[in-house]
């Protein structure tokens, strides 16, 4: 697999923020990629926003939501007024009300074989021919054992899902804000990058353009996001090392930081992640925390429930 061939034989590309909350602010930079060599792209993420936003644990079904566009079970169409049922807009919604275009949802509470079905469903009526997943602060290249790690459920589901994809459609990996969501320090986002270059994983890079920058400067400003926004501010000259979580969790940027790696997501998913390896099979977002809880990984899901319990007593 290289780059160079991926952006040659491709003609539309879905590009995923895998994460979760803001991560679709992190395919601006690739988005600018694939338009500079002739691709079009329909942007999307997950339809799990961080509990700071929907005290609701865990992602939204399309029964739980307002306004939006079904394609299939899994994915569909948001506008600017896509919402939660109790009112909470998505980052998506952002996204498509600061580019003025519909952007897409994916519901990853059925587990990872679902996910890449529907996935391979929603490109074919989209005429899609490449899928991208990416990811913001690096935490989806996790091995699972970094005690930094707060969020690596929806990594894993989607990390095994692309993995799932791979004979189907052409699939990559990129991670944008090397180390901005404070999960995995730049000593283990490194030991990892060496890991997946040692295996022929690592394809190429791209940085922030100055057309790009102006860009997230103006979706940052509609849709709320932290990890996302570091690098936007550091790519500005504000080159202060800052924290995110209310003050909780340091976050160190480096030129690193402005820049989009892309991976190849069958090393990732072989040599890399263990929750991904984990969570391949299970049927549901539930079971998959749990397997990863049976492995001693604490997921955001749980730290979630945990949240809203409290608040409810």
């Amino acid at each position: 697999m290289s780059l160079e061939n991926l952006l040659r034989n491709s003609k539309k590309a879905m590009l995923i923020g895998i994460g979760g909350g803001g991560d679709i602010v992190g395919t601006l930079p690739t988005a600018n990629l694939l338009k500079i060599n002739g691709i079009e792209s329909v942007l999307g993420g997950l339809s799990w926003e961080r509990s700071v936003f929907d005290p609701i644990p865990g992602p939204r079904k399309f029964e739980e939501t307002i306004n939006a566009e079904r394609i299939n079970d899994v994915v569909w169409f948001a506008d600017r007024n896509t919402a939660t049922s109790t009112g909470v807009k998505f980052a998506e919604s952002g996204m498509a009300e600061a580019l003025n275009e519909k952007s897409l949802l994916i519901d990853i509470s059925y587990g990872a074989t679902k996910t890449a079905e529907s996935l391979l469903d929603a490109a074919k009526r989209l005429s899609c021919d490449f899928i991208i997943g990416i990811d913001v602060g690096g935490d989806v290249v996790g091995f699972g054992d970094e005690k930094g790690l707060m969020s690596p459920l929806a990594d894993a589901i989607m990390t095994a899902s692309l993995y799932k994809l791979r004979n189907k459609i052409p699939t990559m990996m990129g991670v944008f804000g090397f180390g901005s969501d404070g999960e995995l320090t730049n000593s283990e986002l490194e030991n990892s990058f060496k890991t997946i270059a040692k295996n022929g994983g690592v394809l190429g890079s791209w940085g922030i353009t100055k057309k790009t920058l102006e860009l997230m400067r103006k979706v940052i400003e509609v849709v709320p996001t932290e990890a996302s926004r570091s690098p936007v501010e550091y790519a500005m000259g504000e080159f202060e090392n800052t924290s995110i979580r209310s003050g909780t969790v340091p976050v160190k940027l480096n030129l690193c930081s402005t820049i989009t790696f892309y991976l190849d997501p069958k090393v990732v998913f072989e040599k890399i992640s263990k929750p991904a390896q984990v969570v391949i099979d299970c049927n549901s977002i539930e079971e998959a925390s749990i397997a990863l809880n049976n492995i001693g990984i604490k997921t955001e899901l749980d730290l979630e429930i945990e949240k809203f319990k409290l608040l409810s007593n």
